[in-house]
């Protein structure tokens, strides 16, 4: 078991194992990470796609040596997929099973008030903790040791999950109307949200939580993110690969490429063997770094004057 209290002593020496887990980042992101071990408060990341919002909690999960519980949110999610939800199938079984006990359950009840009363304290046995199904939001509150807690893309969710959550965010606890208040075991969980801007998050969450952003990073940072990534890429191309993905940056397309792009388009040059960024070659592999075939045939056009350009 990692020694938690070693790793976040300091910012400096988070961000020195966050890197030794190839999570190249800034002082910036490291402090986040800091507090919201020691403060305990959640973290609501904001930034573009494919920033590094996500890996961020997944790294934190292997450096502290948590498991990692994920909830991927979307349109309609509620709390039956992210809280509980009864396992009906295993209600219904037992009652099909106890049918026979009824006769023994009503033995020498008098009148219909008292057999109401036995029915129903024979009732509320299939709504204990039995039958219950815990889903990612509850399993985390039941981690004995802490975990580390994704709840992704938020803003994918309706503003009603949002709400939802306010009570875990606040206090580490969920409310079950059938068995009462649950609380985080020893260790809350480490909660990290991510949000890629689509819409705006309501005031009630964001003051639940400290606030990260994560732009792109600038040119060193990446070249360092790739060599970390991609350790096997030749420096002279790695430095052309940054190049051209920072004057990608600055055109006008749909979606932007972001480091988890470079590191695939990396990868990719590795396995084609290539030793320098040559047009053709960019060419090619434009599907690679770029989603939209609009933003791919804008490009295709520029390739020769940007593979000039970064090569002077």
């Amino acid at each position: 078991m990692a020694d938690i209290d070693q790793i976040a002593a300091s910012v400096e020496s988070l961000q020195k194992h966050l890197e030794a887990h190839r999570y190249i980042c800034s002082d910036q992101i490291a402090t986040a990470v800091f507090l919201a071990f020691h403060l305990e408060k959640p973290v609501l990341i904001e930034g573009p796609p494919g920033v590094g919002k996500t890996e961020l909690a997944k790294t934190a999960s292997e450096l502290f040596e948590l498991p990692l519980i994920r909830l991927q949110c979307y349109e309609g999610l509620d709390e039956s997929k992210a809280i509980y939800e009864w396992k009906y199938g295993k209600q219904l079984l037992y009652t099909q099973v106890l049918k026979e006990a009824l006769d023994e359950v009503l033995q020498g009840a008098q009148g219909f008030r008292e057999s109401v009363v036995r029915l129903h304290e024979f009732g509320d046995i299939f709504f204990s903790e039995e039958f219950l199904e815990p889903r990612p939001l509850l399993k985390a509150l039941r981690e004995e040791n802490g975990c580390v807690l994704l709840i992704d893309e938020i803003d994918k969710a309706d503003h009603e999950f949002e709400s939802m959550l306010l009570e875990i965010l606040s206090d580490y606890q969920l409310s079950i109307p059938e068995i009462g208040t649950i609380k985080a075991k020893q260790a809350p969980p480490i909660v990290f949200l991510t949000s890629n801007n689509t819409r705006e998050i309501s005031d009630a969450l964001k003051r639940r939580c400290l606030h990260l952003y994560i732009p792109f990073p600038d040119s060193d940072v990446e070249q360092r993110i790739i060599q970390a990534r991609v350790p096997e890429i030749p420096e002279s191309l790695r430095l052309q690969l940054v190049a051209f993905i920072h004057e990608l940056r600055q055109l006008d397309l749909k979606k932007l490429p972001a480091i988890s792009e470079t590191i695939d388009w990396a990868r990719t040059l590795v396995l084609l063997h290539a030793e320098s960024l040559d047009p053709q070659l960019v060419k090619d592999t434009l599907n690679v770094i770029l989603k939209f075939q609009e933003d791919i045939d804008n490009v295709d056009s520029e390739v020769n004057s940007l593979t000039a350009k970064i090569a002077k």
